[in-house]
């Protein structure tokens, strides 16, 4: 008996496609594009300040403005007479669109070398408005330096870079991207850019890891020259020494005419000295963090005369 046919199955036809979900379709696709999309850079005004800070993410970075910069004046700086001075000849001439030296500040902690940074900034911005432009740009974010550049390249404005406490281990490849900004690639530095660091090493680079460079390298003076010549491209190293107790002192007194605190030259050196020696170490770290605490028993906000 022969297989009986199959009933035939009605086709229904496909639904028309109208205009409206038409565009209901590409605008959820728009949008779950918008969702996978990184976020855009945030819109930035090269006037809104006088210092930034850089942040690499999202993608290819942005500044973000500070509308106030945490820095002492330049008077106020003790110890530091003969650093403060180069410095501040260095940034005057980079004002005034002259040559100058990217600097390497290096030395005992706490004896003011960001501090002397942001200083030397406000004392050329007081005595021409918006002379130059701070951009603080964080270690982790030095491969990123190159998009900086571009970005500032542009600009009308003159720009100190600072990178502060700046420094790299064993394992850390960053210094080769710091090398290429300093003194390297096609373009070279944007004559409206100069980079100042801050650093407690003068090589920036380890002594142990150094030596071990020395020891395991077939040819081992060119394995150290090769990480020596990251702070080789800085023009200026300017070292910064162990505070004495004459600049200790000093330190306090100008801090104390500054902010108007009313105590006994004999008490307050000898309540200094005490705090110093709590602490193990003078310098103008140190002296500050004891002004503040003097201000604070004394009941005097700590505000320039």
């Amino acid at each position: 008996m022969p297989p009986r046919p199959k009933p035939k199955t009605a086709v229904r036809p496909a639904p028309a496609v109208t205009p409206a979900d038409s565009a209901d379709l590409l605008q959820r696709i728009a949008d779950a594009l918008e969702r996978l999309a990184p976020p855009r850079a945030p819109d930035w005004d090269e006037m809104a300040a006088d210092a930034f800070v850089w942040h690499a993410e999202p993608a290819p970075g942005w500044l973000e403005a500070v509308p106030r910069i945490n820095a002492v004046t330049i008077d106020l700086l003790q110890g530091v007479e003969r650093v403060r001075d180069i410095l501040l000849d260095n940034t005057r001439r980079f004002a005034k669109g002259l040559p100058a030296n990217n600097a390497l500040l290096w030395g005992a902690r706490g004896m003011g070398k960001s501090s002397l940074v942001k200083a030397v900034i406000g004392a050329i911005n007081v005595k021409k408005a918006h002379a130059l432009a701070l951009v603080e740009i964080h270690r982790e974010d030095i491969p990123s330096l190159p998009q900086l550049l571009k970005l500032l390249r542009a600009s009308q404005r003159r720009w100190v870079l600072f990178c502060d406490d700046l420094s790299f281990d064993a394992e850390d490849q960053h210094y080769k991207s710091l090398k290429a900004v300093l003194d390297g690639g096609i373009e070279g530095r944007p004559d409206n850019v100069i980079l100042y660091a801050t650093s407690n090493r003068r090589h920036l680079l380890p002594r142990d890891m150094m030596e071990n460079e020395r020891s395991t390298a077939i040819n081992p003076h060119e394995a150290v020259e090769e990480k020596v010549s990251l702070s080789d491209r800085f023009g200026l190293w300017l070292g910064f020494h162990s505070c004495s107790q004459e600049d200790f002192f000093a330190m306090l007194d100008g801090y104390c005419a500054a902010y108007g605190l009313k105590i006994d030259q004999k008490q307050l050196r000898a309540e200094a000295v005490e705090w110093s020696m709590t602490r193990g170490a003078r310098s103008g770290r140190v002296a500050w963090q004891f002004i503040q605490d003097l201000a604070g028993r004394l009941g005097t906000p700590l505000k320039a005369k």
